[in-house]
């Protein structure tokens, strides 16, 4: 959070509120590419957790292996996608002139990141599912740190947008090597690339699981890349960095306050192999202790911050302090507190392996969001910053409701189940 609010001032002073759009826009195709991705990281750090439990280092191997030959197929398909429709992405974000060249000459060179961050981040989640999330976390935190320091020093003596470009792919390269070295001291031997490690069964599993989680990815389109697009074509470039301020900002407090929260997904997945009414009050006990962690942490920070929100935006952002940025922040920020409350509940769902649900959330957060832009638009004609906060607002509060109600839902099944079957040892005694 404290690298995000670093590196905001330094970029808008090196490249303004237009240059730094451009670069959001690549950012925006990055997040489209990102769909290749399949939902394989969070599937592969819960497979590799139940692997790591049972001490099946081929196991891990196999994971890994099955999830790099998808990634790299699909991210091949991206970078295809991206050379073939690269004049209708210009075209889509109405740019001309020389933002239009910048932008389609940087993005092919995206594209190939986009393979590399691919493999990158599937090395990362297998270290998490290797039971160290700490390391995982720390690894991320100083791969952003070394692209905000990359970044400006090359900002600094004059690159422009593809000194951006070249400090984010080094941040990947540091988590590269940090990763590996760190899964080499959890397992002993790596051999990621052996013929061996192929097994159609565990593709299948990976595949099967990840297959939702990529559903949710695709609906959340509908979200930050759809909001940018339409605020570029509707209000201007210039717009985008206000917005993506005020959500990504509104995003890292909340992420904040999730970090401790999303080591609950593979322990919930380690405890619910039993069905027994031990395992379920140990599954109910972390979903209290998380809420109870968000209502006595997370709601006190909010309301301090929503209160200073327009002192602290000016001293941070100084010069580039833009009027319209508080209310935005304000409206995007009461709905990231309620993103924030469903969180145990959308990790809960998928530690008892109901990924679908946390899918079907993001279909509800994805068509509401677009439904009140649509709405707006049809209305006025045009839409501003502050509606589309009010349509993020707006989505996060139902996504909310429907992840505590499948929660709910979920658990009362699997108190159902645990029942059952503690009933049958005794119907068998008594036989």
């Amino acid at each position: 959070m404290f690298i995000i609010l670093a590196s905001y001032p330094i970029y808008l002073h090196y490249l303004g509120y237009e240059k730094y759009g451009l670069w959001l826009i690549l950012a925006v195709v990055l997040s489209f590419a990102q769909l290749g991705n399949l939902g394989i990281n969070q599937a592969i750090m819960k497979l590799v957790a139940e692997e790591h439990g049972q001490g099946n280092s081929q196991g891990i191997r196999s994971y890994v292996t099955m999830a790099w030959t998808v990634l790299t197929i699909t991210g091949s398909i991206a970078l295809l996608v991206i050379f073939l429709f690269k004049s209708q992405i210009v075209v889509a974000f109405k740019l001309s002139g020389e933002n239009a060249e910048l932008v389609s000459w940087l993005l092919p060179y995206m594209g190939v990141l986009t393979i590399y961050i691919f493999l990158v981040q599937s090395l990362n989640a297998t270290l998490a599912g290797l039971g160290r999330m700490d390391l995982s976390n720390y690894i991320l935190v100083i791969g952003q740190l070394s692209a905000v320091l990359i970044s400006t020093s090359l900002l600094w003596s004059g690159r422009g947008i593809e000194g951006l470009l070249i400090g984010n792919t080094s941040s990947y390269v540091v988590v590269h090597i940090a990763s590996l070295f760190f899964i080499r001291k959890q397992i002993n031997k790596l051999g990621f690339l052996r013929r061996d490690n192929w097994d159609l069964q565990r593709l299948k599993k990976l595949l099967s699981f990840s297959s939702a989680i990529f559903g949710g990815a695709l609906m959340n389109m509908l979200l930050d890349p759809f909001n940018k697009l339409m605020l570029s074509r509707y209000t201007g470039v210039a717009a985008i960095p206000v917005y993506d301020i005020a959500y990504r900002g509104s995003m890292q407090v909340r992420g904040f306050m999730e970090a401790g929260i999303r080591a609950i997904m593979p322990e919930i997945s380690r405890i619910c192999t039993n069905t027994t009414s031990e395992a379920h009050e140990r599954i109910a006990a972390i979903n209290r202790r998380s809420m109870k962690f968000i209502f006595i942490c997370g709601v006190p920070l909010y309301i301090i911050l929503f209160v200073f929100a327009p002192v602290l935006l000016k001293l941070w952002l100084q010069k580039n302090f833009v009027d319209t940025l508080p209310a935005a922040f304000r409206i995007i920020f009461i709905g990231t507190l309620f993103s924030l409350v469903c969180v145990p509940a959308f990790y809960t769902l998928l530690g008892l392996g109901k990924a679908r649900y946390c899918f079907f959330s993001s279909v509800v957060q994805g068509i509401a969001n677009a439904a009140v832009i649509a709405i707006i638009v049809e209305i006025k004609g045009k839409i501003s910053i502050q509606s589309v906060a009010i349509s993020i607002m707006f989505s996060m509060v139902i996504t909310c409701f429907y992840l505590l109600w499948q929660k709910h839902r979920a658990m009362q099944n699997r108190l159902l189940e645990v029942k059952h079957n503690n009933m049958i040892p005794s119907l068998n005694e008594i036989v």
